[in-house]
């Protein structure tokens, strides 16, 4: 079957991805930026990678006429836009107007389980998002899925933050809201196997795990699986506003995606009953289980995709290409070079820079530029990296996001998503035994030159030590 896959580069898309290729489908990978997306890692016969965006229906033509089915898996839940369900909604009319001109049949939608009256904003978008849908002529089968546990997942992500980080919590009251988390494995296989089946065509189904919990039973047995005690103090004067700004502190979160969470967790998520289960021969899996089988691909490097793949700043939205090319007018550049003996011993220090290796001098330098960051609504540090040794462009670094990496050519290119007065770039490089690492600053205005003028006494050690313990014949870090 030819399948066109939306949201390839997020969470879910990547994760899929394979599992359709193993079943021998043809798989159109739409994505806003073509240079995030890696083909390199998929038979070439059977990925082809088409770029658009659907806010921009111009783009759309792009979209083959010839296509089976369709994966809508597209959300704007960590958009900074406070109208995301308003770019949801046209971005959804704008894929059923376009698939009206071709030959798809079904379209699988991966939705929020609906089932309360009082629904958060992030639902709502949700529901009128599969009204949508189901406005078009093609056949539209609905999976909705709560909380979803696996490696690299916002949820299970924001669970291990909270309990490896804080053996006392003084948690809102929404912690007693019931909800029924399902493993990753199992949205993946409800996906692959809902496609053309006959039985799931028009209909919407709840997906969930064998256990209804509520959030402070999640975070006691995910405690329970690290061998932690925790201590979870419910109290009633934490409003929302409050909840998020914890969240969004405490967690690797976004804000914008910390206030949606919390008006989503004011909202029992529990599936109504259906055969969907029975109907595919689906087993489901137990929450301990879902967080053991996440730790063990964790333990293995194994990481498919993270929550924060698919989330950028508002300047990348662009696209990468037009960050790709570091100006040199009106910018203010470190440069250091350090003559090296081995160079792959240290090209692997390279790509292995950031998350739990640290920056290789002053972590704790960097570690305080990440919290001020938080302080001022940036991303911090949390985020980390999903893989300690592999990387790929689009992929998320700290507070950097990677425009360009690549092995072969020895070079790898970063950009700053913290909140600067200006635009920032990391380069590394090898070349003839010598390794060359430049930062460059665009200032925004008078703020920008003073930001810089002001951290140069600090740039002059942090980089020169940087670069000195990368180069080393032994790290010193």
């Amino acid at each position: 079957m030819n399948i066109l896959l939306t949201g390839a580069t997020g969470y879910i898309g990547k994760r899929l991805l394979p599992v359709l290729l193993d079943e021998g489908h043809h798989v159109i990978c739409c994505t806003r930026d073509k240079k995030r997306f890696n083909t390199s890692q998929y038979p070439a016969d059977q990925v082809e990678v088409i770029s658009i965006d659907l806010l921009d229906a111009s783009t759309l033509d792009a979209i083959p006429k010839k296509i089976d089915a369709a994966y809508y898996l597209v959300h704007s839940m960590s958009s900074q836009s406070e109208d995301f369900e308003v770019l949801e909604q046209q971005a959804a009319t704008n894929f059923v107007n376009q698939l009206e001109h071709t030959q798809v049949e079904q379209v699988v939608y991966l939705s929020g389980i609906i089932n309360s009256d009082n629904l958060s904003k992030h639902l709502r978008s949700r529901k009128k998002v599969e009204e949508i849908l189901s406005s078009g002529s093609f056949y539209l089968t609905t999976l909705r899925a709560g909380i979803i546990v696996g490696s690299g997942s916002a949820s299970f992500e924001i669970i291990r933050d909270l309990v490896e980080k804080l053996p006392v919590m003084i948690a809102p009251k929404w912690l007693s809201t019931r909800t029924q988390p399902i493993a990753i494995r199992n949205v993946i296989t409800y996906l692959k196997r809902v496609l053309n089946h006959p039985e799931t065509f028009d209909k919407s189904f709840d997906i969930g795990g064998p256990e209804i919990l509520t959030y402070k039973q999640m975070l006691l047995q995910f405690a329970e699986v690290r061998n932690l005690k925790r201590t979870i103090i419910s109290v009633p004067v934490m409003t929302p506003k409050l909840s998020s700004y914890w969240l969004y502190f405490v967690t690797s979160t976004s804000y914008r995606l910390a206030v949606n969470l919390v008006n989503s967790m004011k909202v029992e998520v529990v599936c109504g009953e259906n055969n969907l289960q029975e109907l595919l021969s689906i087993t489901p899996i137990s929450y301990k289980e879902a967080i053991r089988m996440a730790f063990d691909k964790i333990e293995q490097q194994e990481v498919l995709s993270s929550w924060t793949d698919a989330r950028s700043s508002e300047v990348l939205k662009e696209g990468i290409s037009n960050l790709i090319e570091v100006p040199s007018y009106g910018c203010f550049k470190d440069k250091q070079q350090e003559h090296i003996n081995d160079e792959q011993m240290v090209l692997n220090r390279v790509w292995s820079i950031g998350g739990e290796t640290g920056w290789y001098y002053g972590d704790s330098l960097w570690a305080l530029r990440g919290f001020v960051d938080k302080v001022v609504g940036g991303v911090g540090l949390r985020r980390g990296r999903k893989s300690n040794t592999n990387i790929s462009a689009g992929d998320s670094l700290d507070f950097w996001r990677v425009l360009y990496a690549d092995k072969s050519e020895k070079r790898l290119l970063l950009y700053a998503e913290m909140k600067l007065p200006g635009e920032a770039w990391l380069e590394f490089k090898i070349k003839d035994n010598v390794l060359y690492q430049t930062a460059t600053f665009r200032p925004l205005g008078l703020w920008g030159r003073l930001y810089w003028y002001a951290l140069l006494p600090v740039h002059a050690f942090i980089f020169k030590g940087m670069i000195q313990n990368i180069s080393a014949p032994s790290s010193n870090h």
